[in-house]
């Protein structure tokens, strides 16, 4: 784990039923610090511990938006899988581009104002990239996903008031969709809402099991 990075165990509530994990002999460990990949991630109702990897996420040159986000997704399982034996590290990374230009974080209020701007009334694709690192095998997988959202007609009122109420300037895209950033959309496009989150979770089990590890005879009671 590179120095700085902090971890965070996750438990699903034990008060809502009995679960039995001690068959469960390998670890889950999400590779990042969102607080709304972890909330998706709890979806699947097993304990999993959350680490920060410290990475350079600067993109290189002539990287396309896919390979970028399949990049970092593995570069963030690796960053912490030296300290997490017999594990299954998940790494996850998302860009969204408008007609093949790569839309990055705001750096204020009025990048974002601008950046939903071109935005207004266009189809933005989303990429999500996804990987798994067994540490026990030194096994890795890497996948993707993507989705699609067109956003309404805004006026500049409209996108004022939404940063406002929403401050999303950390988000890729610049909205919270899980909040009051659906109210930009007029249509989704995709097979997974959670691959607009940033988790693909659609992918993530089928890797899971792929590994040994099935979540609804995990997760059972």
């Amino acid at each position: 784990m590179h120095e700085g990075a902090s971890c965070q165990r996750n438990l699903p509530d034990f008060s809502l039923k009995p679960i039995d994990y001690t068959w469960i002999v390998m670890n889950l460990v999400l590779a990042s610090s969102s607080p709304t990949r972890r909330k998706i991630l709890q979806q699947l109702q097993l304990p999993f511990t959350s680490c920060s990897p410290d990475i350079n996420e600067s993109p290189l040159s002539g990287e396309t938006t896919l390979d970028y986000v399949k990049r970092l997704a593995l570069e963030k399982a690796r960053a912490v899988s030296n300290q997490h034996p017999d594990s299954l590290v998940i790494g996850s990374d998302q860009a969204c581009s408008l007609n093949g230009l790569i839309l990055g974080k705001p750096a204020s209020a009025e990048a974002a104002v601008k950046q939903l701007k071109m935005c207004s009334g266009n189809w933005v694709e989303f990429q999500t990239g996804l990987a798994l690192i067994n540490t026990r095998t030194h096994k890795e997988h890497v996948t993707h996903d993507s989705f699609r959202v067109r956003f309404r007609n805004l006026s500049t009122e409209e996108i004022r008031a939404y940063i406002e109420l929403d401050k999303p300037l950390d988000c890729a895209g610049c909205f919270r969709a899980e909040a009051a950033g659906i109210s930009l959309f007029e249509s989704l496009e995709g097979r997974d809402y959670n691959t607009l989150l940033g988790l693909p979770m659609i992918a993530l089990v089928t890797l899971l099991k792929e590994e040994g590890l099935n979540p609804l005879l995990a997760a059972a009671p």
